[in-house]
């Protein structure tokens, strides 16, 4: 008979992360998709751009453009000679004249300044463009933006593995890329386990069976797994039978990259997820040394990854976005997954610090220092919408009042 003394030690989470993301090596295969729709996917080629921006020398004011040394004296006056419109190209520049030029319009030959035209007095003249009186005398060069100078033809702008910002996709339409090479959206299938799970909208507040919790993970998994840019397939409640679960877990497998279960993890006689991939597949992870969510599975059955994750619904959106978002991002082939903590003033004492390393929930005041939030069970769902971040914090180790932590925002968590 297997007693507690008995197991395996727990697994700690950067090694089990190491080899998650080891087993992740990407394999979705590519698609062409259109720039418009490509923000959150992961570039399978480089983006390399065919030509120089700007193209030309160009005005990053409207004003006038100038011969620097034709007005080297505040109040020279210069004849408006023409007037050049973004889109239009001028001609040269003769000495002692001015173009009335606009943002983004071309340089003209000659012209070596511009002024802005606050700057400037316009003179009218009847029949012609008049002319400008140059208040502050330019320097040269001022208010030009150079040919090249955001890039240059040759230029990678984007590089494989990028995930894909608005600010990316402008840069790859300013190169003339209407369609971008990404890699295939992760097909998931979503399971939760549990005879106590009812649906909002099922069954009335008042209606509730004694035992029967409402299924929270479902909602906020679909919506994760909907940001990080996955197709999902929700199979929606699994009976706490193993033979329903078995059933489930092979059905998932055969047309989807990742299966994620929550609940059904931990050590229970109802807990049948472990028995089921060991059955099917594969158990490759199981039981972390962090808390929340020490529960947590991985495996494989056939050609797909299974998560399991913990049915407690903090333990199961903190090891999402641990755990399971890196994988999923390094499934699509992402070169970077890690989140670098932030050095930051705990303003509370900790001092029963866990065997287990431990993610508080917390958040930041304007003090410039993190409060904690008062009830850090794992069932306590509040905590992850009044904080802004967790604390990591080492096991075995308490700090106190005005000690630097290490701080990981749910910003950069979910980006």
């Amino acid at each position: 008979m297997s007693t507690a003394s008995s197991r395996p030690p727990l697994m700690a989470l950067d090694e089990a992360l190491s080899r998650l993301l080891a087993a992740a090596s990407p394999q979705l295969g590519t698609e062409s998709v259109s720039t418009f729709e490509a923000d959150g996917r992961v570039l399978a080629h480089d983006v390399v751009s065919g030509l120089t921006v700007p193209p030309r020398d160009n005005s990053s004011m409207d004003g006038y453009a100038v011969r620097a040394a034709d007005c080297a004296t505040a109040g020279a006056v210069l004849r408006v000679a023409q007037r050049i419109p973004a889109g239009t190209v001028g001609t040269p520049l003769a000495a002692g004249t001015a173009a009335r030029i606009f943002t983004g319009a071309q340089i003209p030959g000659g012209a070596d300044a511009v002024v802005m035209q606050e700057d400037t007095q316009a003179m009218p003249e009847e029949g012609g463009l008049g002319s400008v009186r140059i208040e502050i005398a330019p320097a040269t060069g001022q208010w030009i933006r150079r040919a090249g100078e955001d890039v240059a033809a040759g230029d990678i702008v984007l590089s494989k593995g990028d995930r894909l910002t608005p600010a990316g996709l402008g840069l790859a339409a300013s190169v003339g890329f209407a369609r971008l090479e990404v890699s295939r959206r992760p097909r998931v299938a979503l399971l939760s386990t549990g005879d106590e799970l009812v649906m909002p909208g099922e069954v009335a507040p008042d209606a509730m069976k004694p035992g029967s919790i409402y299924n929270s993970n479902r909602f906020f998994m679909r919506a994760l797994l909907k940001r990080f840019g996955c197709e999902v397939n929700d199979l929606g409640i699994v009976p706490d039978r193993r033979e329903a679960t078995i059933e489930a877990l092979r059905e998932a497998s055969r047309s989807n990259d990742l299966i994620i279960t929550t609940g059904g993890v931990s050590v229970g006689e109802e807990d049948h997820i472990k028995a089921a991939v060991q059955h099917l597949g594969q158990l490759e992870l199981w039981s972390l040394s962090m808390k929340p969510g020490k529960p947590f599975a991985y495996g494989r059955i056939g050609d797909a990854h299974l998560t399991g994750l913990p049915g407690n619904p903090v333990s199961s959106f903190l090891t999402f976005l641990l755990l399971v978002r890196p994988f999923l991002l390094t499934l699509q082939g992402a070169e970077r997954v890690a989140i670098e903590p932030v050095a930051m003033r705990a303003d509370f004492d900790w001092p029963r610090a866990d065997r287990r390393r431990e993610f508080l929930r917390a958040r930041r005041n304007a003090a410039g220092g993190l409060d904690l939030f008062g009830n850090q069970s794992s069932g306590v769902l509040t905590s992850t919408v009044w904080g802004d971040g967790v604390i990591d914090t080492p096991a075995g180790q308490p700090f106190k009042a005005g000690d630097m932590v290490q701080f990981i925002p749910f910003s950069s968590l979910l980006a």
